[in-house]
Order: structure tokens, then sequence, then C-alpha cells
């Protein structure tokens, strides 16, 4: 799909047909030794980096603004670059994230429920908010916002406490809109993309033509109309709108199953961990699949205003590839622990 979504803009701006394609194959092949290394890699020594990964993510969210090694593209500051490799750090950042809640509520299950245990977690997800939302990045701001909520809720904090998170969500929401007119923008064209085809609502309305030309069985794999210049980031941010297109509604449908799946073997993996840090590290990683999923659907499909986020797996994207697949080996690696520890038993 990144080949058939990109051979022709890739040929028109690189000159190069396969040009996504092989960045693509080099993620593959490093997010499968990231996935084989994690796999046999005790997870339970994870602990022990916890904060080393929380600097890190923060060094590398901070080189993103230095000139000379943050990328800027479209106005934003996402990337950092060197020697022709260049890689997001905020994908980093969300499962550092993770890494942080599991061990942190892990260690401290009995006072879990209590504000004080709350506030590292909340320092560390508003830190990775507040670097992410200065790149900008709207999109993977909410991904670490949502994912950080998530990670207190299974770590088992109050009910009332999210009442208060939810009252400062709903303050800062439409604040963080106004203070960047383009997200201002992004709002209106969203509740009336045909106000503005040709500026803000061109995107969204590209993609709806997408979506409607695939009909139940699609127009066929290299087939798409929109990914010839119509639909901007046809590769990456809105793959999934080539996917119904060339695949329609069967063939969408069958991936969102696949990724459901996904998180469902996940969870099951979550549920029979033999341990708490274990329990949260998964059911973490599978709130940031899951989370970025639904969250690239809805602006796909026009049900949440657009915003830049790619689809896991499968958009172009060597850094999120390698990242997501090393995740899943961590995931593996529990479950490969949990049946060793059930095969003793025995």
């Amino acid at each position: 799909m990144v080949y058939s979504a990109s051979f022709y803009s890739a040929q028109k701006n690189y000159d190069n047909p396969t040009f996504f394609l092989i960045k693509q194959i080099v993620g593959v092949l490093l997010g499968f030794c990231g996935l084989i290394f994690f796999t046999f890699f005790d997870y339970k020594k994870l602990k022990k980096i916890k904060w080393i990964a929380f600097i890190v993510s923060v060094i590398l969210l901070v080189l993103v603004f230095i000139p000379g090694i943050g990328i800027e593209n479209y106005g934003a500051k996402r990337w950092i670059g060197f020697g022709g490799f260049s890689f997001q750090p905020s994908e980093i950042a969300k499962f550092a994230l993770v890494l942080f809640c599991a061990c942190h509520f892990s260690k401290h299950k009995d006072e879990a429920k209590s504000f004080k245990t709350m506030l590292p977690v909340l320092a560390v997800g508003g830190i990775f908010c507040l670097l992410v939302i200065l790149e900008p990045n709207m999109s993977i701001t909410m991904c670490i916002g949502i994912v950080m909520i998530a990670m207190l809720f299974f770590g088992g904090t109050k009910l009332k406490y999210f009442i208060y998170l939810g009252a400062l969500a709903l303050c800062l929401v439409p604040i963080l809109i106004l203070i960047e007119p383009y997200r201002l923008l992004r709002l209106m064209a969203f509740l009336d993309p045909w106000a503005s085809p040709q500026g803000e609502g061109f995107q969204l309305i590209q993609s709806l033509y997408s979506l409607g030309n695939g009909g139940l069985f699609g127009v066929g794999l290299f087939s798409s109309r929109q990914k010839y210049l119509y639909l901007p980031f046809a590769e990456s941010d809105f793959i999934f709108s080539i996917i119904c297109e060339e695949c329609g509604f069967f063939g969408a449908t069958l991936l969102i199953l696949v990724f459901a799946t996904l998180c469902f073997l996940l969870v099951r993996v979550a549920l029979n961990a033999k341990d708490r840090f274990a329990s949260l590290l998964v059911i973490g990683i599978a709130c940031v699949i899951c989370v970025q999923v639904v969250l690239n659907i809805a602006v796909v499909t026009g049900s949440i205003p657009p915003t830049g986020l790619p689809l896991p797996f499968i958009s172009a994207g060597s850094t999120s590839l390698m990242v997501f697949m090393s995740a899943i080996g961590v995931c593996l690696n529990v479950r490969r622990q949990t049946q060793a520890i059930n095969i003793d038993r025995k």
C-alpha cells in the first residue's frame, strides 16, 4: 500500500518511484531487528531505564528546535536529521511515557489512588505534551494526553480526579486552538470543508472523494485516482483513504478487524501477565496502538478535525514502524515469559 500510494508522488518529487518503498523496507528490516531483540530481552530490566528513557526523550524533543539538527517541514519542527537519516522523537516519547507509568504504578500499587501518586505521571506526561505541542504537533499531543489518562485509569487512580482532568482539558483545548490560527482554520474546515475547497478544506474533501470512490469492493490495487497528487500525504497520514479507495469498504473493514484482533490479543497478554509491571506495560502499548488507529481513521473520515497522525505499521515512516515493531517485541517477551512460568508450574 505504501508503494501504491506513493509511486507517483515519489517519481515527481524524487525522480524515483520506489523512494518511499525503499525507506519502508529499511524500516521493516530495522523494526524486525528491534522486535527480535525485545522478544528475548527480559522486560523486567526495562524498569532500570525509566528515567533514562524519559531524559533521552526530553533531550530528543528539545533537539528538534536546534538549527542544523532539527528539520522543519510545512512549518513544523518534528524531526531530527543527520547523515541523510531522520526520525521523529515524539514516536519514542509515547512509549517512554508508557514505560514510566508502568514502572511508577507497579511500584506504588497500594498508593495508586492518592493524588500524590498521580503527580509524577502528570509531570512527565505534561512535559512531553508541552514539548510536542511547541513543534507544533497537535495530533501526537492528543495521543500522548489520551494515553496518559488511560494509564492513570489502569493504574488505579480515583474517578474524581478524571473529572478534574476532563475539566482542565476542556479549558485547554479552546486555548490551544485559538493561539495557533491554523488550528482554528482546520476546525472551520472540519465543520464545513466546502467553505474553503481550495484551502483548509481541500485535504478532507479529497479524502472523502477517495472513500466514496472505493465503494464496496474498491477500484483495485494500484488504481487509485486520488494518489495522483490530489490527496496530500497519501502515503503517510492519509494512506487509509487510499486503502478504502483501492480495496473498498470490505478491505477497509478487514484492516480494522486486524487492528481490533491485535489489540484484543495484547489485552489478553496483559490480563495473563504474572506481574503488575508487565500487565501495565502491555496494556499501555495496546492503548498507544488503539488510540492512534482510532484518531487516524477518524481524521481521514472527517469524524474529527484534520491533523497529521500516521496509521501504525502501515503509513510510510521508518521511525514509527521501528518503534511500534519494537514495542510488539516487548509484548511478545511478556507472553513468552508468562508461558514459561505456566509450563514450570505444570
